[in-house]
């Protein structure tokens, strides 16, 4: 059994407008998945001088400030909500996913299943339902104690503020494979870094009613062997679970055993301990894909079945990343 454990915070839960997707509901219904035996931990909230690595102070000083001043609910983009306590919240989000990389580099997996999620929030901007980049902010972390840091997004949606940040080192891997032509509208197979960073974004946009055949068939023909020659210190997945069937914001058809095969690639891949961090998961089976994930953590020689041909689509885009990625 693989040693593992859970950091769920409780601040998190002031971050709420009951009416929008991303409500604590969803935190609830995630945290149903998990099994019993998993240890659970608070997190400290992550220090201004570790976010400001990632994101505009002013920015920072500007978000607090409309937080303070909320009294029910107040928007920083036609998407993205605060509350009177969303400034606290994101702190502790941000603070749980340096302590999940921590673990992992203590040589456990760590889930930080905490909101609001990060991966659209840019320097100085808010979106998409984020207001600090929480995986960002660990892996810039990281960078000060290890030499290379892998991401894997598996997110319906792209990661664009994590890519991003990391978009000119070679010191950063960032994977993404996500539905084409959907919000954010980044994430192209031509984003893939710039100098130094030159080959080290990796993106893999599926086609809406893409399956688990699509996605194994990226991972294991460009995220595995990529990932096992960059071979990382520090392996982060950026886990929305929005890819599952039934989540309201996605078309994709993968089911809640799905992530239990994906994660059991990019566990081995690795070759390291994993740190995951919650990003977007709205829909009613967001619970049992999260047990499946800690299936997959507790339990490391499981077995990997083949899920059968991809798409003709998902076949050329493998073909072309192949082509493209320096790291060959």
């Amino acid at each position: 059994m693989g040693r593992c454990s859970l950091i769920i915070d409780p601040i998190c839960a002031g971050h709420d407008y009951p009416r929008h997707p991303e409500s604590n509901t969803r935190l609830v219904n995630a945290i149903s998945g998990i099994p019993k035996d998993i240890p659970r931990l608070n997190s400290k909230p992550a220090i201004l001088a570790d976010i400001e690595r990632v994101h505009d102070p002013h920015y920072l000083s500007r978000l607090e400030r409309r937080c303070a001043a909320t009294t029910t609910v107040s928007w920083m983009d036609p998407d993205t909500y605060i509350t009177r306590h969303s400034f606290d919240a994101a702190l502790h989000a941000a603070g749980a996913a340096i302590a999940a990389v921590e673990r992992s580099r203590n040589g456990e997996h760590c889930f930080a299943l905490v909101r609001p999620p990060g991966h659209h929030a840019d320097y100085d901007r808010a979106m998409g339902f984020c207001l600090i980049n929480n995986v960002a902010i660990a892996a810039k972390k990281a960078l000060d104690t290890v030499d290379k840091v892998a991401i894997v997004d598996w997110d319906v949606h792209h990661g664009n503020g994590t890519q991003n940040c990391f978009y000119g080192t070679d010191r950063v891997l960032y994977c993404s494979v996500h539905q084409e032509y959907i919000f954010p509208y980044s994430g192209s197979v031509y984003e893939i870094g710039a100098g130094e960073g030159r080959g080290y974004t990796i993106n893999a946009p599926l086609q809406s009613g893409s399956t688990i055949a699509d996605y194994y068939y990226v991972f294991s023909e460009i995220f595995v062997p990529v990932i096992e020659r960059f071979s990382p210190d520090v392996m982060i997945i950026s886990a929305g679970q929005d890819l599952l069937y039934d989540d309201p914001l996605g078309m994709m058809r993968i089911r809640p055993k799905d992530l239990e095969i994906l994660t059991r690639i990019i566990a081995r891949a690795a070759d390291v301990p994993l740190a995951l961090v919650l990003e977007g998961g709205y829909s009613p089976s967001h619970g049992a894909a999260v047990h499946h994930i800690f299936a997959a953590l507790t339990s490391e020689d499981g077995e990997i079945n083949d899920p059968g041909l991809p798409s003709e689509k998902t076949h050329k885009l493998v073909l072309w990343l192949k082509t493209a990625n320096c790291l060959s």
